[in-house]
C-alpha cells in the first residue's frame, strides 16, 4: 500500500504550523503531487546557517521529506527589514 502523496496545502500547512509568521510560497513543479519547491520566509531564520533553515523546514514536515513527499526545492530566508 502506498501512501497518499502530499498536497502543496499539506506543505504549507505544516510549515506555517511551526513558523506562524512565514510566508510561504508552495509549487507543484511536476503536477504529480510528488515534487515540490517552497520559499518560506521568517523571521525564526534569523540568525541560522541556510543548511539549519532547510533542517528547520524538514523538521516542521514531521518525517515526510524522502517518504511521502519525494522532492522538495527549498528555498529559506529572513524577511527583509525596512527602516521607517
Amino acid at each position: 500500500m502506498t501512501a497518499m502523496p502530499m498536497t502543496a496545502q499539506d506543505i504549507e500547512t505544516l510549515i506555517i504550523e511551526a513558523f506562524p509568521d512565514a510566508v510561504v510560497e508552495i509549487k507543484d513543479l511536476a503536477g504529480d503531487g510528488d515534487h515540490y519547491s517552497a520559499s518560506v520566509v521568517t523571521s525564526a531564520f534569523r540568525g541560522k546557517s541556510r543548511v539549519q533553515q532547510h533542517q528547520m523546514v524538514y523538521a516542521a514536515l514531521k518525517g515526510r521529506m524522502g517518504g511521502v513527499l519525494h522532492a522538495l526545492a527549498l528555498t529559506t530566508s529572513i524577511p527583509e527589514t525596512t527602516n521607517a
